[in-house]
């Protein structure tokens, strides 16, 4: 069995009960979990203070140990102000043996497209303690594809996508839409050409989506990408003054102003059924009648 490692470097867990839930499902499946005194900690809406969540990404940099999954609690805000102190050269050092399998989404995604920007280090868009393993049911798609990526050198990834006809491969990257759009013109956002950019968001109307999306635009960042996929945009509901525009609608304008497909309907993201992805890793995209199907290799796994 694994060993897990929780780090909180983003908001305070409102909801103690799904991180305990979400703990004790680990351990009953004969998993050793680490670190817990940081599911308590609280220093107004963050979780903790800065140095004690600064020192749990860092302090990363000396964790022994083989198979060690590194496990957000959950995400929030936080991890922004800690950017410019994170000692990412030791983490990078620290990825080169017997490499930390790091696993979160939200807030979490600055931190893990600081990584693949500044030393390519490779970890993993999923599952979090309290959202995913302390839901009231633990989803089996979810917790199904988590061990998927972990474990495999070579997995996939399939679903019932919309888009053109396509077929392509590059480093998979992406993640929180927001935390993406908040990293232009910093030295944390990769520079990743004929990418396949994977996004997701939550709590975003349609219009607040599109207009981040066209601020990656109007950057030049989808252009440089082979393909954009996107996942669950949660809460993104439309409303009686739209009078028709929604999600859908705001994907076709995107479609209109791109040269690139964009493939919709990726289960990925804020949802309780999520599937995992290792963030610049080598991918392999294809779309067709069948369906959606990307390939994802060269990731760290578990190797006992």
């Amino acid at each position: 069995m694994s060993q897990f490692h929780l780090i909180a470097p983003s908001g305070y867990c409102i909801n103690q009960e799904a991180a305990q839930r979400g703990v004790q499902r680990l351990l009953e499946s004969g998993h050793r979990v680490e670190n817990q005194t940081v599911i308590p900690r609280r220093q107004q809406r963050f979780a903790g203070t800065e140095a004690q969540r600064l020192n749990d990404i860092n302090g990363l940099v000396n964790l022994k140990g083989v198979d060690q999954i590194v496990l957000a609690v959950r995400g929030g805000y936080g991890a922004s102000r800690l950017l410019e102190s994170i000692d990412w050269q030791g983490l990078a050092k620290r990825q080169l043996q017997e490499p930390l399998l790091i696993c979160g989404h939200s807030d979490f995604t600055a931190i893990q497209l600081g990584l693949l920007a500044l030393h390519n280090v490779i970890t993993f868009s999923g599952p979090m303690l309290a959202g995913n393993f302390g839901a009231p049911e633990l989803d089996a798609f979810t917790q199904e594809h988590f061990w998927r990526a972990l474990q495999n050198p070579v997995y996939h990834v399939e679903w019932q996508g919309n888009g053109p006809h396509w077929a392509c491969e590059g480093q998979l990257w992406g993640g929180n839409l927001a935390m993406l759009v908040s990293l232009i013109g910093t030295p944390w956002l990769p520079q990743i050409e004929d990418g396949i950019l994977v996004l997701e968001d939550i709590n975003e109307h349609p219009f607040r989506v599109e207009r981040m999306l066209l601020q990656l635009y109007h950057a030049g960042i989808l252009a440089r990408q082979s393909a954009i996929v996107l996942g669950s945009f949660s809460g993104s509901a439309p409303n009686d003054y739209d009078a028709g525009y929604s999600l859908e609608t705001m994907v076709e304008f995107i479609r209109s102003r791109l040269d690139i497909p964009v493939i919709t309907g990726l289960d990925f993201g804020h949802e309780q059924q999520t599937v995992t992805l290792a963030l610049g890793a080598q991918a392999i995209l294809t779309h067709d009648d069948s369906g959606s199907r990307l390939t994802i290799s060269g990731h760290p796994v578990i190797k006992g």
